[in-house]
């Protein structure tokens, strides 16, 4: 499989392809299940033992989870990497940022059961769909370019399912629970524009450098690999944790 890009450079994606599968599979072996989906345990104790509406600690959450979310972040650096007008990257950032409230906020209302490895694999998977589409492989592949607005929204849902189970974890109180997974979300936002921010200042600089075209096959083959790490990591949990 070739990449090919604007400078004129074109890789070969069949290796790094192969060798990411290896690395996911070895950390799949080898990582602890008891680690995965960890809760912080100070955050779940205090949310566990108050009542009522709290708006600030519940935005300091939502921010802090986002901020923190390797996952979230990994996908957002892959939806912005190619990206370079302010308005394309607020269209999908939105869409992302749809999908995952919409979820996020039903899910947790309604109270639905998702398996939290299970979904957590589908998050690192879309990391991995991310880093393929960066890197035209599915054009070289099957011929055809997935819709990339369609596929941040939808991944965005399942996003959202992540966070979720992850509050739901949190046993949260009925008493407030609106307004407080409200506030929730408005954290999420936050995070998720603070981290954004760094991760544009960041490209904003390398874009400039005359090594950018040169190493962006890499970071993405890179992300890739994190992408397949994260699948093994939460797949590992789920038959050696769940089952």
């Amino acid at each position: 499989m070739k990449f090919v890009h604007p400078g004129g450079i074109v890789r070969s994606i069949g290796t790094p392809l192969f060798l990411s599968l290896l690395i996911g599979l070895a950390f799949a072996v080898n990582v602890s299940p008891v680690l995965a989906h960890a809760v912080t345990e100070g955050d779940k104790g205090y949310i566990m033992e108050i009542w009522g509406v709290h708006l600030i600690p519940f935005s300091y959450l939502g921010a802090k989870h986002m901020i923190t979310g390797y996952d979230h972040i990994l996908f957002l650096f892959g939806v912005v990497f190619f990206l370079y007008r302010l308005q394309h990257v607020a269209l999908y950032v939105t869409l992302f940022a749809i999908g995952h409230s919409t979820t996020m906020l039903a899910g947790v209302y309604f109270g639905w059961s998702v398996n939290a490895y299970l979904i957590d694999a589908i998050i690192g998977l879309s990391v991995v769909y991310k880093a393929l589409d960066n890197l035209g492989a599915y054009q070289r592949w099957f011929g055809v370019q997935p819709n990339t607005k369609a596929a941040t929204l939808i991944f965005g849902l399942f996003h959202g399912l992540g966070l979720a189970t992850k509050i739901i974890d949190y046993e949260i109180a009925q008493d407030g629970l609106l307004p407080n997974l409200l506030a929730f979300n408005v954290g999420v936002e936050i995070g998720q524009l603070l981290a954004l921010s760094v991760i544009l200042i960041g490209m904003g600089y390398w874009r400039r450098t005359a090594g950018f075209w040169k190493h962006a096959y890499t970071a993405n083959v890179v992300m890739m690999s994190a992408g397949f790490i994260l699948v093994g990591y939460q797949l590992t949990g789920y038959f050696f944790v769940v089952t």
